[in-house]
């Protein structure tokens, strides 16, 4: 884990496509909130962003040549920087523009040195990237006797969120003893 990733409290949920990432990070954000931790979530997407369909006042402002378009409502604003062919800014770059918080959940990014947990369904025929990802400290997984040639790292069942959620506490640091524990 890089000095950066350990000081910021960041944790990578990787797997291919289909696996079930997006649905784990679901389950884990209301049980990190009950024991009362604030998490971030940073989502990589290999496909562009549109927040608003083309035509409407932010994307006119972007395709003017803003920088940065800001839209905000009574409800949530959003950010959007165009790159104009620059590189993709790095993980760290990014999280450093959220809001302070006891975690940030990473879904992708999978260049980036950060520990994470794979989550991998075997029925899905997919090759698992714990194979050739030594980053991979962990398995969330529904199906733990079909991956035979599983590394010697924890195998989690996919439906424990508390323990998933424990497993990643204590892999970055955060101790819930000082937040409530509610059951799980």
């Amino acid at each position: 884990m890089t000095e950066a990733a350990a000081k910021l409290r960041i944790f990578g949920i990787c797997g291919r496509s289909g696996q079930g990432k997006t649905t784990l990070i679901e389950a884990l954000l209301p049980w990190f909130h009950a024991h009362g931790l604030v998490v971030n979530v940073v989502k990589h997407s290999h496909h562009s962003i549109d927040l608003e369909p083309p035509g409407k006042d932010s994307a006119r402002y972007r395709a003017a040549g803003a920088g940065e378009v800001l839209i905000a409502s009574p409800y949530r604003y959003a950010i959007v920087r165009e790159l104009h062919d620059a590189p993709e800014p790095p993980l760290a770059d990014l999280v450093a523009r959220l809001t302070p918080s006891d975690l940030t959940l990473v879904e992708g990014f999978t260049r980036e040195v950060l520990p994470r947990l794979e989550v991998v369904r075997p029925e899905a025929g997919r090759d698992p990237l714990y194979l050739t990802d030594t980053a991979i400290l962990a398995i969330a997984t529904n199906d733990a006797p079909r991956l035979h040639d599983a590394p010697a790292i924890p195998l989690l069942p996919l439906a424990d969120v508390g323990r998933i959620g424990e497993f990643i506490c204590k892999t970055v640091g955060l101790s819930l003893s000082d937040a409530s524990t509610p059951d799980n």
